[in-house]
């Protein structure tokens, strides 16, 4: 076989391996949930009892991991939900730059250039201070189907 027939990079996306399927009823409080294509973090289930037509529904209420929107949705427990595959990665901070864009040192020192600073005000202005401080700060990224985000800050102590 020839190297040719292997390309499959990301030209026609279908999203499906960026979540697993999982029954309704198995997903619990502080778990992951897609509503409306967005990853969610649950934070309220409640389930409803068998009705005339014979399904428990579960209610879910979830705010996006992201941008921190609340969302809801209402599935019956035997049927399959969408789960995001979530990953936390830590990184060291290398530099901000002028346009908002942080430098970061990967674990196998490369260098991580495409990530934007967080929209959360009290978290940026910990991560400028911190820098312009000179201590060595470590950020927690967030990757969930196909974004990712500084969710957290860790200080190492100085330089």
């Amino acid at each position: 076989m020839s190297d040719e027939e292997h390309h499959f990079e990301s030209k026609a996306d279908a999203g499906a391996s960026k979540t697993f399927p999982q029954q309704a009823g198995t997903i619990r409080k502080n778990g992951y949930l897609v509503i409306k294509n967005r990853p969610c973090k649950v934070v309220e289930v409640s389930t409803s009892k068998t009705g005339k037509h014979g399904h428990a529904k579960c209610h879910f209420v979830a705010i996006d991991i992201f941008n921190g929107k609340k969302l809801e949705d209402i599935v019956p427990s035997s049927h399959n939900c969408d789960v995001p595959h979530v990953n936390r990665t830590d990184y060291q901070l290398i530099d901000i730059s002028e346009d908002g864009f942080v430098s970061l040192l990967t674990e196998n020192g490369n260098t991580k250039d495409d990530l934007r600073l967080p929209t959360d005000e009290n978290l940026l202005t910990q991560i400028k201070d911190g820098f312009s401080d000179g201590k060595d700060l470590v950020v927690s990224v967030m990757s969930s189907m196909g974004e990712e985000q500084i969710c957290a800050l860790k200080d190492i102590g100085p330089k």
